[in-house]
């Protein structure tokens, strides 16, 4: 999604929010670049169990499958593209115009990955990376949501369970609405609090069982990005900063939580640039404390 500038919102990152966790510590950061041409504007992540292949959407409709080299510590060394394409439709034609513009991406319980869609809001199941897509029943409210503000983040739990935020609650008071697709169908019975002036950009359900929120605000005091979690109780509970507001990641958009081999809990993001030349693709990785 293209920044705003959100002039009132300016000192939105000086807010107070949750409960301080212990700081993350942060392992690598990789500025992704590439020669090919349409390579940019990544907004959803999805690492293997290991770490080591990556699958990224980007807001022009396609899915690149990456390699994340890694040392002996387990920290990300280099990334490089392995595979790109396009995102196909029902129809198997390319995606195009309003109905391309992929943000949030989640794995599926039954194997492939949901994409989530913002301009036309619309969750779909890709089997495989150029398979064609089944398209989720959406709720009603999906219809309501903003231009350009729609299904910024997506996350899944392991028994199939769906969960998709939109960009814009509607209101500077309103919290964020969690749309939840469970085996009963859809419910909203969690909520985002809104902290200041930030914008939820992905999501994801952490190993640990906690849900985990990116979120950006853009003001004069520039780009700041930070990410809260939250236990899933009767709402979202026990909220935490996993990462303090920070400008060194650029404009981060997809988010994975995962454990690796030696049991650590990582968290990866990965930034959209716009496909500006005053921006980057950069992979960051953090690990957590528990």
């Amino acid at each position: 999604m293209k920044l705003r500038t959100l002039c009132l919102l300016a000192l939105a990152g000086c807010v107070p929010v949750g409960v301080a966790a212990d700081a993350p510590r942060r392992v690598a950061q990789l500025d992704w670049t590439e020669t090919f041409e349409r390579f940019g504007g990544l907004s959803g992540l999805m690492l293997s169990p290991d770490g080591t292949e990556l699958i990224a959407v980007g807001d022009r409709g396609r899915v690149f499958l990456g390699r994340v080299t890694r040392d002996a510590d387990g920290h990300p060394t280099a990334v490089e593209m392995l595979e790109e394409s396009w995102l196909k439709g029902p129809d198997g034609r390319r995606l195009r115009g309003r109905h391309r513009d992929a943000e949030g991406l989640a794995p599926a319980s039954e194997g492939g990955f949901y994409v989530s869609f913002e301009r036309e809001h619309r969750i779909d199941l890709y089997a495989e990376r150029a398979a064609l897509p089944d398209t989720v029943e959406a709720p009603d409210d999906f219809a309501t949501l903003q231009e350009n503000s729609g299904l910024e983040a997506l996350a899944s739990g392991p028994d199939g369970t769906l969960y998709a935020i939109p960009e814009r609650s509607g209101e500077l008071d309103r919290p964020f609405p969690v749309y939840r697709r469970t085996a009963e169908g859809w419910d909203t019975a969690l909520a985002v609090p809104r902290r200041g002036g930030f914008l939820v950009t992905g999501a994801d359900l952490g190993p640990d069982g906690r849900f985990y929120v990116l979120e950006r605000s853009v003001g004069l005091l520039g780009l700041s990005v930070r990410v809260r979690s939250f236990a899933i109780g009767e709402g979202l509970e026990d909220e935490r900063i996993a990462l303090p507001p920070t400008g060194t990641v650029d404009n981060a958009e997809g988010i994975d939580v995962w454990r690796d081999p030696a049991g650590r809990l990582r968290m990866t993001l990965i930034s959209d640039d716009n496909f500006s030349f005053i921006q980057q693709t950069l992979l960051t990785e953090y690990i957590l404390p528990e």
